[in-house]
């Protein structure tokens, strides 16, 4: 498969990265040669330093001949020209980033189609999703719907009120239990755990169960004393924190805390008057006092510099916050927000690569998400009629180490799966994989 990526910046060099360690065939497009050196050098692609809405530099990088063409550069009108010119030379199937909220509407997307650009992707969307969900449940770290909620995934910090520490998978998580634990995050380690596996204290375990069990995994996991958020304190005024103030539950009170006074002008013109935006530096503890911050059920940290949101989401938890979430962009700060036990992390280009690589699938893939944390993905097939996966049970199934099956959807019930259960075509399956060639899980499914 040939792809073309123009813009050699955080999300384009972070898709090519994740891209050629799959063998596709990668040029990476960038008008400033600092931007492709190191990249150029250290994987299996071909830069182009070229401008990409170059006729000819589209020519010269085999537009014609492209399966996906990505424009993630900086500039939008950039992106929407550079797709536009690559659908008219040939390529299959064009994504571009872009940065206006009203390209999302639905009758607006009909409207790029109509111009040849295949997909839009605005990551401050993607990503103020990923954050209410983290706010709908403050004693989870990440959650994930299945069908509207058929299945659900559950990444849960394990504390001392645990009640399944230190015993094995087997005893605790059998067929007939109403939740899987699908993958474990100890320290820097990954796990995908087998039934003589065992939860310890501070791992984070990641749950596969059905809706109405959720309060059960509550129990067991012994978070039922953390309080349902209500007051919600965010630093920064970006366009993540606006997008997220803009879908955010109205049972919820909002406050807005932003250094430029101009900035906060606009975030005034933008929000409803129930909504306080505050102009001051949320790195002032005594600011953060006055402004109620020990009567704050979660805190959220979306300024451009990852260590002021890991140090702002550290004082918070000292005050008392139960809930954080830090925007950590930067991939080497990651693991040591985790280690430093903040809470949920948002990093923009993971959650925009996930969204761009499930267009490459060849399979009926209806979801894909990059779980940062355990540096795994999780998605959902769809097997056809006759795919090796529907031919016999899944014990019987040699699936390709470090992928698992957490549960799948038949019709609209969401089921747990076991080495008896037998896929069907139509299901919609939840497979999780950590190092895992995606190619080899997807042929299991076509």
């Amino acid at each position: 498969m040939k792809i073309i990526i123009a813009g050699a910046y955080a999300i384009g060099t972070h898709l090519a990265q994740l891209l050629s360690r799959n063998k596709y065939d990668i040029v990476l497009i960038d008008e400033i040669p600092e931007n492709l050196e190191k990249i150029g050098r250290d994987f299996d692609l071909l830069t182009m330093e070229a401008k990409p809405t170059s006729i000819k530099a589209l020519n010269d990088a085999g537009a014609k001949d492209t399966d996906l063409f990505i424009a993630v550069t900086p500039k939008e009108t950039d992106n929407i020209t550079a797709c536009i010119m690559a659908h008219h030379l040939g390529a299959k199937k064009t994504v571009a980033k872009i940065d206006n909220p009203e390209y999302m509407e639905p009758e607006n997307q009909e409207f790029f189609k109509r111009l040849g650009i295949s997909s839009l992707i605005y990551p401050e969307v993607l990503a103020a999703k990923d954050i209410i969900n983290g706010l709908k449940m403050s004693w989870v770290r990440q959650r994930w719907d299945v069908h509207d909620g058929a299945l659900v995934m559950l990444g849960i910090k394990l504390r001392e009120s645990c009640q399944i520490l230190d015993k094995p998978l087997k005893d605790i998580s059998g067929p007939d239990d109403p939740y899987h634990i699908v993958a474990i995050k100890r320290h820097n380690e990954t796990i995908i755990p087998g039934g003589n596996d065992t939860l310890k204290l501070e791992d984070l375990a990641y749950f596969m169960t059905t809706k109405n069990y959720i309060p059960y995994i509550r129990k067991i996991a012994g978070k039922e004393h953390y309080v349902d958020v209500k007051n919600v304190m965010i630093m920064g005024g970006g366009r993540t924190a606006v997008r997220s103030v803009k879908i955010m539950p109205e049972y919820m009170n909002i406050k807005v805390i932003e250094r430029d006074a101009d900035r906060c002008e606009y975030l005034n013109e933008m929000f409803d008057e129930d909504k306080l935006v505050i102009n001051g530096d949320g790195r002032d503890t005594a600011l953060l006092v006055e402004e109620g911050i020990r009567n704050t059920q979660a805190f959220v940290a979306l300024t451009p510099n990852a260590e002021t949101n890991i140090l702002a989401c550290m004082a918070a938890k000292r005050y008392g916050v139960r809930k954080t979430i830090a925007s950590v962009e930067n991939f080497d700060y990651v693991d040591m927000a985790a280690n430093l036990d903040i809470g949920t992390i948002i990093n923009k280009k993971a959650i925009a690569a996930s969204y761009i690589y499930q267009m490459l699938l060849d399979a009926n893939v209806n979801n894909v998400k990059f779980l940062m944390s355990v540096d795994a993905d999780v998605a959902e097939f769809t097997p056809v009629q006759g795919s090796k996966i529907t031919r016999k049970p899944i014990k019987d199934i040699k699936l390709p180490s470090g992928m698992t099956i957490g549960g799948l959807v038949r019709g609209d019930e969401g089921m747990l799966v076991s080495g008896n259960t037998q896929v069907e075509a139509g299901d919609t399956v939840v497979v999780f994989c950590y190092n895992v060639d995606k190619k080899k899980a997807e042929r299991l499914f076509n």
